[in-house]
């Protein structure tokens, strides 16, 4: 029997790397898609996909690259926003299951840069259902956000949670995806799964999320920002059990509903300080803080209520703080060629 085709929208992004490598390696067909925008250094993207077999020099617009590492696998530069080019790409390939993990990320760059967002998350998102609709798939998974529960002080959250109080467009976004997408699931019996990520980390993460911003910091003995003083806490979740996850969901057969929405985070929130604690650890050097306030669009908490996951696919988180950001200050020194005699 052959093994499903999986488009994996966003595969030079940080998630979606991890999920194509875990889908080929677990004997998946994979067509990734990316615009490899320059939100963040567009060169950790191409590395991550050198990563899968894709190089640089092979990369062209609207143009599908063959992997050198995985026979099974093809990536073609695309926008979402594209709308015939979606149709078309969906058209050729008959896709089996769909993992949509491309958005344009970032609660602060949102206040600042809205059109981007719109186009990307709520445009290119509604490309994505239409192609799902006129080429019939099994299964959209979509990437959601714990960002779309607000600065809600009713912790854990759950998914039944009132999450009409979005306080970035970023989440207002993730929110209106989550409303298209029942919409479409309701009107054309398609099989839809939404995922409310909670702050995922690990190798290969973000230049721009915390812990990146963090390490390098910590590193060149630098001072970390520290917003809210430091009262701040976040439901950490390793790459690995995210990706994990994800999978269970997919492969998941003991979800009854064509729509579904799950948290998937790690149930353990870690306070922000208790953080730098474990990355100075991992470093073995003393973080400089320097405290500041509040920034527009940020939340003091989150945390994840994850038992239906659990109950529907046997999701569960494995990996601590610590032993995450180990993994991840190894990878971090590797990637950035970082001696050991530097550190000391």
């Amino acid at each position: 029997m052959d093994s499903k085709k999986v488009l994996v929208t966003g595969s030079a992004g940080f998630i979606g790397f991890h999920l194509a490598k875990r889908l080929l390696e677990q004997g998946y067909k994979v067509v990734g898609l990316d615009n490899i925008n320059d939100y963040y250094d567009r060169e950790l993207k191409y590395a991550r996909l050198k990563e899968l077999g894709i190089h640089k020099a092979n990369i062209e617009w609207k143009k599908q690259t063959l992997s050198a590492k995985f026979d099974r696998h093809t990536f073609i530069r695309l926008n979402l926003q594209d709308k015939q080019q979606i149709l078309d790409l969906f058209e050729e390939e008959n896709f089996d299951i769909v993992i949509n993990l491309a958005a344009q990320a970032g609660v602060r760059y949102s206040i600042d840069n809205p059109d981007v967002y719109v186009e990307s998350n709520i445009l290119g998102f509604y490309n994505l259902l239409e192609a799902c609709r006129n080429h019939p798939v099994e299964h959209l998974i979509y990437a959601s956000s714990s960002s779309v529960y607000g600065d809600s002080s009713d912790v854990p959250f759950h998914e039944d949670a009132n999450v009409d109080h979005p306080i970035s467009l970023y989440a207002a976004t993730k929110k209106s995806n989550e409303l298209m997408a029942h919409t479409y699931s309701h009107l054309f019996n398609i099989r839809m799964t939404g995922l409310r990520f909670f702050t995922v980390y690990g190798p290969w993460g973000r230049p721009d999320m915390a812990l990146s911003l963090f390490s390098r910091n910590i590193l060149e003995g630098k001072a970390i920002k520290v917003f809210n003083n430091g009262n701040l806490s976040r439901d950490f979740t390793y790459i690995d059990d995210i990706i994990t996850g994800v999978l269970k969901v997919m492969e998941s057969h003991n979800v009854q509903t064509k729509y579904n929405l799950f948290n998937i985070g790690n149930n353990a929130p870690v306070q922000l300080l208790d953080f730098v604690k474990a990355i100075e650890l991992a470093t073995g050097k003393k973080a400089i803080l320097d405290m500041q306030p509040m920034q527009p669009g940020d939340v003091h908490q989150t945390w994840a209520e994850t038992r239906k996951l659990e109950c529907s696919t046997g999701y569960r988180s494995m990996t601590s703080v610590e032993e995450g950001i180990r993994v991840y200050t190894d990878w971090y020194k590797s990637y950035y060629q970082i001696a050991s005699n530097e550190l000391d």
